[in-house]
């Protein structure tokens, strides 16, 4: 098996169909994905219900929305090794999509609805509790919810400093592949932090959560 899911399939042809995606043929994994998304919102609600009973509706809305969005899921695909295992077509594959965030969340709700296809939807739940382990174990309701750029403001101003400034110093790449590097400067304070991401938007992210990191280091407060 390619990535670590830590389940055993008594019917592969379930993981086979959650790895392609419709640009390769049919079957295809978006009705797995259909199940994957339903399955993994539930979980993850369970355990933030179980684990913050002093949470409201509304914040723990906030904070799950954190933990299952694109980027997210994109991310532990990743670590996962899961784009290697994707079936593109000749064009997805030409155009970058095993690591396009999309496909790559998309693929692992699949994943998700395969093994609870597979196995039951306790089978799902172990599996969700193994990849999202990490995220769980340092979850924090004040921050969990609240992007870089928001958090970094709120920080900013709770101090008097006037916002970032947020700068497009580079583009790489081709069109449909487009990487974009963004510097945070944050004058008052004489810092600058670069990010980059495949959008203007995720780049910026990236520059706030690199600043947020340089004020948390020794030296800044």
């Amino acid at each position: 098996m390619p990535f670590a899911i830590d389940h055993a399939f008594r019917n592969p042809e379930l993981l086979r169909q959650a790895l392609t995606h419709r640009s390769f043929g049919t079957p295809h994994n978006e009705r797995l994905e259909f199940i994957g998304d339903a399955v993994l919102n539930c979980v993850i609600a369970l355990r933030l219900y179980r684990r913050f009973p002093g949470l409201a509706e509304g914040e723990l809305s906030r904070v799950r929305a954190h933990l299952v969005n694109r980027d997210t899921l994109a991310r532990l695909a990743r670590d996962l090794g899961l784009g290697a295992a994707l079936r593109l077509g000749d064009g997805e594959a030409r155009s970058g999509g095993a690591d396009r965030p999309s496909m790559l969340a998309d693929a692992l709700e699949a994943v998700f609805g395969a093994v609870a296809e597979d196995g039951g939807f306790g089978a799902a739940e172990r599996v969700i509790d193994r990849v999202f382990a990490g995220l769980l174990r340092g979850a924090d309701p004040e921050i969990l919810g609240k992007d870089p750029k928001t958090r970094l403001q709120e920080f900013l101003q709770s101090r008097r400093i006037a916002l970032p400034e947020y700068l497009i110093v580079a583009t790489r790449g081709d069109a449909h592949v487009q990487s974009f590097v963004v510097e945070c400067r944050i004058g008052a304070l004489g810092l600058t932090a670069a990010g980059e991401g495949s959008s203007r938007r995720a780049a910026e992210q990236d520059a706030a959560t690199h600043a947020l990191a340089a004020l948390a280091a020794p030296g800044h407060g």
